[in-house]
C-alpha cells in the first residue's frame, strides 16, 4: 500500500499550488449537494477526507458545520491552513484515519477516492463507517465510468504519477451496503454523487 500512497503524496505535493488556482470555484450542483449534507449530518464535527487545499472545507464551514480536513499531501495540506486558518487540517490517509471510532457526524470523499486502488476503496469505505457517528452520512463525488487511466501530468502541466479510477453509481453503492451503510433515501443524487447513511 506505501508505493500508491507515497505516489499520490509526491504527485499532489507537486501541484498543490497550481491545483489550488485551478479550482477555486463550485462545481456544478455542488453548493446543493453540499446543503444536502449539512442538512443531513448529525452532531459533532464533519470530516472532508481528501480535502485537499480546504475549499470545500471552508464552503462547509459557511453552512455552520465544524470540519476535520485530512489529505495525505503536506503541501496540500499547507495551502489548506494558510487559505482557512481558523479551520482543522491534517496530514493523514482515508485508508487508516486517526480518528476515534463513532466520532464525526458526515464524511465527504469529494473526488478524492478516485486514486484509490479499486481493491482498496472498501477499506477507506470500512474506515468512514468506524468514524461515523450512527446516522451519520457520507456524501461521495467520483468520475463516472468503469475504466483506469495513468494521469503523468496535470494541473498546469506539473509532472504526476497516479491511477484515475472511474466508478459507477451501483458499484459505489455496492461496496457501502458491504460497508454496513445504508442507502439515503435514494443513494444516486447524481450520475456522479452518491449519498449514505450510517
Amino acid at each position: 500500500m506505501t508505493d500508491f500512497l507515497d505516489d499520490i503524496r509526491t504527485s499532489y505535493d507537486t501541484v498543490a499550488s497550481s491545483y489550488a488556482d485551478l479550482v477555486r470555484d463550485p462545481a456544478p450542483g455542488e453548493p446543493e449537494c453540499l446543503d444536502l449534507f449539512a442538512s443531513l449530518a448529525v452532531a459533532g464535527p464533519v470530516l472532508d477526507a481528501g480535502c485537499g487545499p480546504g475549499r470545500l472545507a471552508g464552503h462547509l464551514h459557511a453552512r455552520g458545520l465544524q470540519v476535520i480536513g485530512i489529505d495525505l499531501s503536506p503541501g496540500m495540506i499547507e495551502i489548506a491552513r494558510r487559505d482557512h486558518p481558523d479551520l482543522d487540517f491534517r496530514v493523514g490517509s482515508m485508508t487508516a484515519l486517526d480518528l476515534p471510532d463513532s466520532s464525526v457526524g458526515g464524511v465527504v470523499a469529494w473526488w478524492s477516492i478516485i486514486h484509490l486502488p479499486r481493491d482498496v476503496v472498501p477499506q477507506a469505505f470500512a474506515e468512514f463507517h468506524r468514524v461515523l457517528a450512527p446516522g451519520g452520512v457520507l456524501l461521495a463525488g467520483f468520475h463516472v465510468g468503469e475504466e483506469s487511466t495513468h494521469k503523468t501530468s496535470g494541473y498546469g502541466g506539473h509532472p504526476m504519477n497516479v491511477h484515475v479510477h472511474r466508478w459507477t453509481a451501483a458499484a459505489l453503492t455496492d461496496l457501502a451496503v458491504a460497508a454496513g451503510f445504508t442507502p439515503y433515501p435514494d443513494p444516486v443524487i447524481s450520475d456522479d454523487r452518491v449519498c449514505f447513511r450510517k
